[in-house]
């Protein structure tokens, strides 16, 4: 017996959401494949003219501010994925924490090949959704501007206890097992760094899962008004919004720059770094909505609307082409290279992801992992081919 509700068709999909998905995804990769340069013995690191370019596009334009998109982005598909399960008369909430199980085991799965697994973030955060699926949008949109106003005296706070931590990634005994090629060795290493640096770390534990609740609210928010179904309708004020985030950005990115080099006293009880990120996120959300609606970069756009489409896929194959390259399970490269390399290898992969995903696509409904992680969550095997349709006598053109 099939089930009576389904997941959002391919054809049905917002485009500018897998746009901006795919956007994000690209952030995500150049970040994570950073992270494998600081993967050793601290030590002092020189870069050469290209690689403080490359530096300073990650640090204005990706750090941080892919990973907030993405959580947004992931809020947005929660409502919609709500309201299409509540719509067929059936328990959102039994469905949701289920769909949330099953993320928690690929959260799993990609932890062992990556340290800086987000999964596990958004598997835990989307049961705290639960608690306010039934809110209106002028309630989302009060408790996630309060997240925003409140994350710099929270994270000065936190930035403050100065709780020590066991640094997995630096101490030397536990980087035998990264570097040891024993893919048992390699696995624990990437869980006991998770557990280390993330779990119980207070600045990502309380402060990112902070940061992270308002996103999703946010974007909970927005699909709820239906805002990008209508960004013809509210050009005038997506225009207003990127050149406002854009100058809120610039001021809070000099501001702030100012009092860390002056070592300024308010950054004990108020750290606005999160108000930059935010800042600089939206203004460059905004303006791909801006280009999109406005018929610019139509070929690149199709090609990232591609990629987002296939973002679990595409996440998790990455994590696990990098401990190919980096770690002791294939060449070993570790943190021997430059930070241009690093970068460089994000983006050629990332491409080359946008080019299979564009011809998966073509014959898939799917990617992979979105397909499994589907058909789990419905309990329902779904056509993963696409049914190319069939070729009568009449429509064979005669030469």
């Amino acid at each position: 017996m099939t089930n009576s509700y389904h997941p959002v068709e391919q054809s049905k999909r917002t485009v500018i959401v897998d746009i901006l998905r795919g956007w994000a995804i690209l952030g995500v990769a150049i970040g994570n494949y950073l992270d494998f340069l600081y993967i050793g013995i601290e030590k002092d690191i020189k870069y050469d003219t290209f690689s403080e370019v490359l530096q300073t596009i990650n640090r204005y334009f990706f750090a941080a501010k892919s990973w907030t998109l993405l959580t947004l982005l992931f809020g947005y598909g929660f409502a919609i994925l709500i309201n299409n399960v509540a719509s067929k008369g059936k328990n959102p909430v039994a469905f949701f924490t289920w769909r949330m199980a099953l993320l928690f085991i690929l959260a799993f799965i990609n932890s062992s090949f990556w340290l800086g697994d987000i999964l596990k973030d958004y598997a835990f955060l989307g049961l705290v959704l639960l608690l306010f699926y039934r809110c209106s949008a002028k309630t989302l949109a009060v408790i996630s501007t309060v997240i925003v106003l409140t994350v710099p005296f929270l994270m000065a706070y936190i930035n403050g206890l100065k709780i020590e931590h066991t640094a997995i990634s630096s101490n030397p005994e536990y980087l035998k097992l990264y570097h040891s090629g024993n893919w048992i060795d390699f696995f624990r290493f990437n869980l006991l760094a998770s557990l280390y640096e993330q779990i119980i770390v207070p600045g990502y534990a309380i402060t990112a899962h902070y940061v992270m609740l308002g996103c999703m609210l946010f974007g909970f928010m927005l699909q709820k008004l239906n805002f990008f179904n209508r960004l013809i309708e509210l050009k005038k004020l997506l225009q207003y919004v990127c050149i406002i985030s854009f100058l809120c950005a610039v001021v809070i990115g000099i501001g702030f720059n100012i009092a860390i080099i002056y070592k300024a006293g308010f950054l004990k009880f108020f750290h606005p770094l999160y108000w930059l990120v935010l800042s600089t996120m939206i203004f460059i959300s905004t303006g791909i909505c801006l280009l999109y609606i406005n018929g610019k970069l139509k070929t690149i756009f199709s090609y990232f609307s591609a990629g987002g489409k296939m973002t679990l896929t595409n996440y998790i194959s990455q994590n696990i082409l990098a401990a190919l390259i980096f770690s002791g399970i294939g060449l070993g490269i570790a943190d021997t290279m430059p930070y241009w390399f690093y970068f460089s290898v994000a983006v050629f992969i990332f491409v080359v992801q946008l080019f299979i995903s564009k011809w998966w696509l073509s014959k898939y409904n799917y990617g992979p992992i979105e397909w499994l992680w589907r058909s789990a969550s419905y309990r329902e095997w779904f056509p993963l081919r696409k049914i190319q349709p069939e070729v009568t006598p009449a429509d064979i053109k005669t030469i």
